[in-house]
């Protein structure tokens, strides 16, 4: 069983995913303020609701970014912290991708960066980019969007679909790559990837900001 959190933006996600990747539980929610405290209780809610033990996950994996600053660190920490404590292998899940994954009509998966500004993944594309929000209209339809609630309110993306369920694609995605390398990642440099620098470290080069992986 695999366990899967996704917390990139305020429409989080915990899933339970078969190591062959399907969905076996999933629990999505919006937070209205900074909610990636509910992770835990959501996630441990969710393994018992299902007649599972959490001793019984065979992998962590976790919603990479780029996206919601705090919401990246808790739930990347919470995702650490599991594996550390159950000796389990982890995977980092491009959020975005996973996004898109879980939305197979989408053409694009766009997250906050700013406040004038977003994280756009257009499907196909290798990685996400940087764009102003008045750049979004241009690079694809609106009702092909998959956007966080809160983030298609502020832009203006009507019709977008929030990533409500992305844990579970967090979840398929892991177990596709676990299938390949059942190592998983590496627990000590796994990291979010940012794309920028976090507010108060000053202006950085961009190279110097957590990679995108």
């Amino acid at each position: 069983m695999i366990v899967a959190i996704e917390s990139a933006s305020t429409d989080l996600s915990v899933a339970l995913g078969a190591d062959g990747g399907e969905v076996l539980a999933v629990d999505g929610w919006r937070s209205e303020g900074r909610g990636a405290h509910e992770l835990l209780p959501r996630l441990l809610a969710l393994v018992a609701q299902s007649g599972h033990r959490l001793d019984q996950a065979s992998a962590f994996a976790v919603g990479s970014g780029p996206g919601s600053f705090t919401g990246l660190r808790v739930g990347m920490s919470l995702a650490k912290g599991l594996a550390l404590a159950l000796r389990r292998p982890i995977v980092g899940v491009p959020s975005l991708e996973a996004w898109l994954e879980a939305d197979p009509e989408a053409l694009a998966a766009v997250a906050r960066a700013g406040a004038r500004e977003a994280y756009l993944l257009l499907r196909g594309d290798a990685a996400p980019r940087i764009v102003d929000r008045d750049e979004l209209p241009s690079e694809a339809d609106v009702a092909a969007i998959v956007a966080p609630g809160e983030l298609a309110e502020a832009f203006g993306l009507w019709g977008a679909t929030p990533p409500a369920r992305a844990a579970a694609a967090v979840a398929a995605i892991a177990a596709a790559r676990l299938a390949v390398d059942p190592a998983g990642d590496d627990l000590a440099r796994l990291e979010p990837a940012y794309l920028r620098p976090p507010r108060g470290l000053g202006q950085l080069a961009h190279a110097e900001a957590t990679p995108w992986r």
